[in-house]
């Protein structure tokens, strides 16, 4: 699902999340050149996927990230900047790892962050995505 405002300079992207919905957000907004995804976890239809497996979580979630990316026809080279939530230092390693097998080739900012808790409590890593797409039609 999207939709966009009057103006047609904000587009909105929906995956149909279950959260989405009930908490009133967006998977996707592209303002101008930009694209921010919302925090994505390793909820793939509706489960936890890799319970206990941080560096799976952290694949997943970064494949939910892309998806929606792919929807304004961007990929991992378009990718400016990543957040990665985690919820044990110990898992940094496993966290870390997973993004670099994706972002090897070109490596945008990065930051990851100790987090006392993500809403579900089997997650061990939520991650945020900003690419760049050029400049705006």
């Amino acid at each position: 699902m999207t939709g966009s405002d009057n103006s047609g300079n904000i587009e909105r992207y929906s995956s149909g999340g279950r959260w989405e919905e009930a908490f009133g957000y967006s998977r996707a907004v592209a303002v101008g050149e930009y694209v921010h995804v919302s925090g994505c976890t390793a909820i793939v239809e509706g489960n936890l996927a890799h319970e206990g497996d941080p560096h799976h979580q952290t694949l997943a979630a970064f494949r939910i990230a892309l998806d929606a990316l792919e929807h304004f026809g961007l990929g991992t080279s378009d990718v400016v900047r990543t957040r990665m939530f985690i919820t044990h230092a110990r898992d940094a390693d496993d966290v870390g790892r997973a993004h670099g097998e994706l972002f090897a080739e070109t490596p945008p900012a990065a930051t990851m962050v100790v987090v006392a808790g993500l809403i579900d409590s089997r997650m061990l890593v939520e991650v945020e995505v900003d690419a760049y797409r050029g400049r705006a039609s």
